[in-house]
This record gives C-alpha cells, structure tokens and sequence, in this order.
C-alpha cells in the first residue's frame, strides 16, 4: 500500500480549499437585494406549475412558476405576479432538482412569502420570466406571530438575515426604492 508523503497533505488540502472557495453564491445585503430586484411581493402562492422548454445551446431546462398574489412591498399596490426559478417536476421521473432552487416546504400552495424577483429576457433555452433574485435567496417564509406578520430571517449572508415583522421591512424597502 503506497502513502501520501506528509509533506503532500497540506498542498493537497489547500488545493481543495481554493476549488471548494471558488463555488460560492454570492451574499446580498437588504440594499443589494432591492437595487438588484424590479419589485419585491409580500403574499400568498396560488399557483404553482413546471414548464420544460430545450434549446440546441442549453439542451433540456426544467423552470418552476409560482403566482403570488398579494402586495409590492415597495409600494403598498395589490400585485399578482409570476415569479421563476430553475428546476422543478413533472412528473416522479421527469424534471431536475436544483440544489439553489427553493425547498419544496418554501414553496407549496398556500403559503404566504415574500419574493425578490427581476425580469430575464432568457433565464437559459429561451425562457423568459420574471426571475426570482438569488434563486432560494429571493425567496422568504411569511409566519403570522402574536404581533403580527413576520418574515423569517435567514442568516448571515442573506438580505433577510433575522426575524422581522412585515411593516418594518416594508419601510425599509421603501425606504431604499426612493433613494
């Protein structure tokens, strides 16, 4: 049985530490996530389906649409919208997962959110829609509390990054609309 040399280890381990960095997804600020969106919507999901499209430059490309209804954060206005995002099913045996799609509990009917979304003139195999920004990083869950609507935060690097109830994050993407 043949070794690594020890003094192999620690190059190898950089060497994977410099591939695995470069895979990141980009990090986003509330500020960012609004300047790089054209409109955000708090509400409900009403609909949901798939839709396959192919292309000769980007094969066979599987996109989730969801209508949510509800109101532009921005400002105030009642807003039904379709928002997309790569990967989804049709069937058990015909579609793609996509690891920076949403989880499939995120996005069943009925619940309320809140999207971040951008409009794309081809999203890849000639799909246009209005892209969700950051694919599962535009997406938030909506949670009724004792002091009403929040928005469940995600953590460090996302534009929602703690709990918040929904009026202090429309303020504040108002706030940053009208900048």
């Amino acid at each position: 049985m043949r070794t690594i040399p020890r003094l192999w280890c620690p190059a190898l381990l950089l060497a994977a530490f410099a591939a695995a960095s470069v895979a990141q997804i980009k990090s986003f600020t509330l500020e960012e996530m609004v300047q790089t969106a054209d409109q955000a919507v708090h509400g409900q999901i009403l609909a949901s389906r798939v839709t396959r499209m192919e292309s000769a430059k980007d094969g066979e490309s599987y996109y989730t649409t969801l209508t949510i209804q509800g109101r532009a954060l921005a400002s105030g206005q009642p807003i039904t919208v379709d928002v997309t995002f790569r990967g989804g099913f049709l069937s058990e045996t015909e579609g793609v997962f996509n690891s920076e799609a949403p989880a499939a509990d995120e996005v069943k009917l009925g619940r309320r959110v809140v999207a971040f979304y951008r409009w794309s003139d081809d999203m890849g195999s000639g799909m246009a829609a209005n892209a969700l920004v950051a694919a599962h990083g535009g997406l938030y869950r909506v949670v009724e509390g004792a002091r009403g609507a929040a928005v469940l935060g995600r953590g460090e690097g996302y534009a929602i990054r703690a709990n918040q109830r929904i009026e202090h994050l429309e303020s504040a993407v108002r706030l940053l609309k009208n900048r």
